[in-house]
C-alpha cells in the first residue's frame, strides 16, 4: 500500500469516527452535557499525555506554552473548542444531529469568510457563490422553522474561529490539543469532584457507564492521530473533500438512527449547503491544481484560510 493510500484510509477513518459520535453520545444521554464534557476533557488529556510520553514528546508541551501570547491564544482556542464540545453534546442529547450536521457543512464556508475579513484573502466568484448560497439556506430555514438555526451557526463559527486560532499558532496537532485539554482539566476536575461528592455522578455508577465515559478520551483522540497521518500524506484539498464524510455520517445518523424530523424546509436548505459545497469544492480542486503547477506564487495572490483541520482538529 502507498503512502497516499494509507493517507486517505487515514483521513476516511478519521471522518468516519467522527460522523458516527453522535451514537456514541447518544448512549450517554441521561449525563448532563457540562459531566460529559468535564469527562472528556480529562479523558483525552490522559490519553494524549500517555501518548506523548510513549513517543518521549511531553517536554513540547511547556515549550509550546511559552510566552503570554501563546498561552493566551492557546487559552482561548481551548475555550472555543469546549463551546464546540459542549453543543454538540447537546444538540445530540436533545436530538438536533440535524443541525449540527448543518453546521459542519456550513463551517468551511464559514472560514473562507473569516480568511477574506481577517486575513485580507481574496475570493474568486465561485467562492463569492457559494457563500451566498449558504446565506441563503440559513435564511430559508430561519423563515421556515421560525428563528436562527443557532446551533448550526454556533458550531460553524466556533470551530471556524478556533481554526482561525491554530492558524496563528506553530504548535503541532497533538501537543496542541494536549495543552487546550489541559487548560481546560482544573474546571473540569473541579466540576467531576464536585458531582461525586454530590453523589450525582455518572461515573462508576455502573462498569458500562464507567468504561463509556472512560472512553471518550480514546474517541476524542483516536481520530485527530488518524487525521494527523492523513494530513502527512496525501494533498489538502483531498483532505478537505474527504472531511465531508463527517456531517454526511451525522446527517444520516439523524435522519435514519434517531428518527429526527426532516421537513419541507430542510428539504430545501439542505441541497443549498450540498450545491454550495459542490461550487467551493470544485473551486479549491483547481486553486490547488494552480498551486502546483505553479513554481511560486506571486506577491499578493489569493490564498484561502487554511483549513482548521489541516493543521489540527477537534471535531466531535
Amino acid at each position: 500500500m502507498t503512502e497516499p493510500q494509507k493517507g486517505v484510509l487515514a483521513m476516511i477513518g478519521a471522518a468516519s469516527l467522527w460522523g458516527l459520535s453522535p451514537v456514541y453520545y447518544k448512549l450517554l444521554s441521561h449525563v448532563p452535557p457540562t459531566e460529559l464534557l468535564s469527562h472528556r476533557i480529562f479523558w483525552s488529556l490522559v490519553f494524549f499525555a500517555l501518548v506523548l510520553g510513549l513517543q518521549g514528546r511531553v517536554r513540547e508541551i511547556t515549550r509550546a506554552l511559552i510566552g503570554w501570547r501563546r498561552v493566551g491564544m492557546v487559552a482561548l482556542a481551548a475555550f472555543m473548542v469546549s463551546i464546540n464540545w459542549l453543543l454538540f453534546i447537546y444538540a445530540t442529547q436533545i436530538d438536533r444531529v440535524t443541525e449540527s450536521s448543518l453546521g459542519y457543512y456550513i463551517f468551511p464556508l464559514v472560514a473562507v469568510l473569516l480568511g477574506r475579513f481577517l486575513f485580507a484573502e481574496r475570493l474568486d466568484c465561485a467562492q463569492w457563490l457559494a457563500a451566498a448560497l449558504a446565506t441563503i439556506a440559513v435564511a430559508v430555514l430561519t423563515v421556515g422553522l421560525g428563528g436562527l438555526p443557532w446551533i448550526s451557526l454556533t458550531l460553524a463559527a466556533s470551530f471556524a474561529l478556533y481554526g482561525v486560532l491554530k492558524k496563528l499558532l506553530p504548535i503541532g496537532p497533538v501537543v496542541s490539543v494536549t495543552c487546550e485539554v489541559l487548560m481546560m482539566a482544573p474546571f473540569a476536575a473541579g466540576l467531576l469532584l464536585w458531582i461525586s461528592a454530590t453523589g450525582q455522578g455518572a461515573f462508576g455508577r455502573t462498569a458500562g457507564e464507567t468504561v463509556l465515559l472512560m472512553a471518550s478520551g480514546p474517541i476524542t483522540a483516536l481520530p485527530l492521530i488518524l487525521f494527523s497521518t492523513a494530513a502527512r500524506r496525501i494533498p489538502l484539498s483531498a483532505v478537505g473533500l474527504l472531511q465531508y464524510i463527517n456531517p454526511t455520517l451525522q446527517f444520516l445518523c439523524a435522519v435514519i438512527l434517531f428518527a429526527e424530523p426532516f421537513g419541507v424546509w430542510h428539504q430545501i436548505a439542505f441541497p443549498l449547503i450540498w450545491a454550495a459545497l459542490t461550487i467551493y469544492s470544485i473551486a479549491a480542486l483547481r486553486q490547488d491544481r494552480a498551486l502546483r503547477r505553479a513554481p511560486m506564487a506571486p506577491a499578493g495572490s489569493s490564498t484561502q484560510i487554511r483549513n482548521p483541520e489541516s493543521d489540527s482538529s477537534a471535531k466531535p
